[in-house]
């Protein structure tokens, strides 16, 4: 059996505790936290290992580098637990942050080493002091990445895409909180993210210049096991670790390409070094029916990791492991994302925002479109005439010049998502434009133009309005 560790990046605070046993059974583990303790004390931080060894409470918030350590500790201690039963990787895998725990790991850095880069990480972030946030949203990352460039705002971006209907978009609070409004009406689920450090947006590239401007240079080993980057798109190589560090803080985190690589490669296994379903959560939805071990989930760990150890014995020998992922297009870039030509303003809502939707939740029925409001192209103008032919040009000048296309190429019984590729906010706002354009406020709420859509449906529903309000 071929596993993949993968490390998680910034998730909660480990529970007091949670490596008491391990800490009990094996020297290797014993050793690694005693390293990073003497990293913390040099830095003027607290022993990071006493309350995950000795306590069963929970954390005591001492501040987002203890956290970040705390992370640290959990993935390093299960990874040595691991290779102490016998289980050993073909490759390890980090989430953001996770990567740096993954070079560790793999020994190409120091524990204490990579201690220090987390700090001076973390110490540059607080010093930004970005006021951003993160929001996980149930859907591919090509809606998502539509979602935020509605919005049109360099900052605003599709910053990971971890599942087939998981994604992470990161940018200013402001419009992270308008993100959440429309895909709420769009019943799509989202939940925002508690970080100490929202990232993986340009917004960091003055935190990233610094980091490289003060963090330790570090020694950087050959190391024992492979190990993938997400964001590069590729396994890590001579990188330097602080510009490894450093280029993640404005790069996407391509963790669905990432894992469907190293599946096709001949990886049948993932064990998630940390304390809960993290990204094996991401995994298994990724590539269903695939084997997944979160070992510190289990009620005896230790147990776990020996039959998963034992179904490797009887499965043989790895088969070599050369495969190299490859770099996606746009892997490592750092430019804003494309975004439409409009800026799309978002109506504050008239009642509380509904609590968020928890992100592996099913989605809920989409509601009604929301009320999206972008100004009318000053290259249309409306007609006065009213009959199909003429609304039909108008509105094959208006979508051509939105999308890019010459008028004529737009036939008028073209699916617009299906054959056209117009995503559905697109279409909000578009049916928007046309809505202002022919003064028919209720026609931006007609979801059955959105669901399905062609120039032919909404040209005769233009008509049919026109007309019942001249009517009146």
């Amino acid at each position: 059996m071929d596993s993949v560790f993968v490390m998680p990046g910034t998730v909660a605070a480990p529970r007091g505790g949670i490596l008491r046993d391990p800490h009990n059974r094996y020297e290797t583990v014993r050793e690694a936290l005693s390293r990073i303790d003497k990293a913390a004390r040099d830095m003027g931080l607290p022993n990071i290992s006493t309350r995950l060894i000795e306590h069963n409470d929970t954390s005591d918030r001492r501040g987002p580098e203890v956290q970040y350590l705390e992370i640290f500790a959990v993935s390093i201690a299960t990874h040595h637990m691991l290779v102490a039963e016998g289980v050993e990787p073909v490759a390890i895998v980090g989430q953001s942050i996770g990567e740096l725990w993954a070079l560790a790991a793999a020994g190409h850095l120091s524990v204490e080493d990579a201690a220090r880069l987390a700090v001076a990480r973390s110490e540059v972030l607080t010093r930004q002091s970005w006021d951003g946030k993160m929001l996980a949203v149930g859907v591919d990352g090509r809606r998502a990445e539509s979602l935020a460039g509605l919005m049109d705002h360099p900052n605003l971006v599709l910053a990971c895409e971890n599942a087939p209907r998981q994604s992470v978009i990161s940018g200013p609070r402001q419009l992270i909180e308008q993100v959440e409004r429309v895909a709420d009406t769009f019943g799509w689920p989202s939940l925002p993210l508690d970080v100490p450090h929202p990232t993986h947006t340009p917004a960091m590239a003055q935190a990233a210049r610094d980091l490289r401007a003060t963090a330790p240079r570090v020694p950087y080993g050959t190391g024992r096991w492979r190990v993938c980057s997400p964001w590069m798109g590729r396994d890590v190589g001579d990188d330097d670790p602080v510009d490894l560090v450093a280029g993640a803080l404005t790069a996407r985190v391509r963790m669905l390409h990432t894992i469907r690589e190293l599946h096709a490669a001949g990886a049948d296994a993932f064990v998630e070094c940390g304390e809960w379903a993290v990204v094996t959560k991401f995994v298994e939805a990724s590539i269903p029916g695939v084997r997944c071990v979160v070992p510190l989930s289990e009620r005896d760990p230790v147990e776990a990791v020996r039959a998963l150890a034992a179904e490797s014995a009887d499965a043989g020998p790895s088969r070599p492991y050369a495969v190299r992922v490859p770099v996606p297009a746009g892997a490592v870039a750092t430019a804003p994302v494309a975004a439409p030509p409009t800026r799309v303003t978002v109506p504050a809502p008239t009642a509380p925002a509904p609590a968020p939707v928890s992100y592996v939740a099913p989605a809920t029925p989409a509601k009604a479109a929301p009320a999206v409001e972008a100004p009318a192209a000053a290259s249309v103008s409306v007609s006065d005439g009213l009959d199909y032919a003429s609304v039909l040009a108008e509105l094959q000048t208006l979508y051509g010049d939105f999308l890019g296309y010459p008028p004529d190429l737009l036939g008028e019984d073209d699916g617009l998502e299906s054959e056209l590729g117009v995503e559905s906010l697109k279409q909000v706002v578009l049916l928007g434009r046309v809505s202002d354009q022919f003064d028919l406020p209720d026609l931006r709420s007609n979801s059955s133009l959105l669901s399905v859509g062609t120039l032919r449906r909404i040209a005769e529903s233009v008509v049919a309005g026109r007309a019942e309000a001249a009517g009146r």
